[in-house]
């Protein structure tokens, strides 16, 4: 497999241009590139992620890219990739990626499996499924891995498991237990998607504003929880 595989390398512009609208939402993630691009402190770092291929995503990496990190990318959810998105990534930001929409089981592990073969002294998990293929099938990767990150309670639970086992060798940082990501990000999920069924019930009056501010009890900001 050459170091993309890709639905059709001609969305690229379109997702360039859809890219570029999802970073002026991303303040704080254009502040940390900036810093990157002078600091480097990831020079030379080795990055294999495993994550959903959207636009988000894709600010992500070209931020770990300023900073210096040779950075690979496989899709985490076939369903939620965006091909345009992986096109722009391969095209032009030069970032290998393996993501196909709708792509089948088999094409799923091919990529995995081409991730890996980066050499990652670093993972990006969304469900271990990398730390997971490390530990089973690829076990002398494990030496010159530092760590890793992993975005889902799914993945939590699964690398919990790992570590209860003692089969888990390397730290894994488990950003899905962070209060902040909760607080940004589930919570109000859910109480949009609240509203959103309340809307569909006939209830087109709901104020998804009124709903949000109902989040404000959840306890005081923690750090990530490091499993090993």
């Amino acid at each position: 497999m050459s170091n993309y595989d890709i639905k059709d390398e001609t969305l690229a512009e379109g997702g360039r241009r859809r890219i570029d609208w999802a970073e002026r939402e991303m303040p704080v993630l254009r502040m940390i590139k900036e810093r990157f691009k002078k600091e480097r402190p990831l020079a030379g770092m080795r990055v294999s992620a495993c994550l959903h291929v959207t636009t988000e995503t894709a600010n992500l990496m070209t931020t770990l890219q300023a900073g210096g990190a040779d950075v690979v990318i496989t899709a985490s959810n076939p369903l939620s990739t965006q091909d345009d998105v992986a096109a722009a990534l391969v095209n032009i930001y030069e970032i290998p990626t393996y993501a196909i929409k709708g792509e089948d089981n088999v094409t799923y592990y091919k990529h995995i499996t081409a991730a890996l073969d980066h050499k990652p002294q670093m993972t990006m998990d969304d469900g271990a499924d990398l730390v997971s293929t490390i530990h089973k099938n690829r076990r002398e990767l494990l030496s010159n891995i530092i760590g890793g990150t992993e975005e889902t309670t799914t993945g939590v639970i699964r690398l919990r498991a790992m570590s209860a086992d003692k089969m888990l060798e390397f730290p894994v940082i488990a950003m899905a237990l962070a209060n902040p990501l909760w607080m940004v990000s589930s919570a109000p999920r859910t109480f949009f998607l609240l509203a959103k069924c309340l809307s569909w019930q006939g209830m087109d009056g709901v104020d998804v504003a009124w709903l949000h501010v109902r989040v404000e009890w959840v306890p005081g900001l923690s750090l990530p929880k490091l499993i090993h």
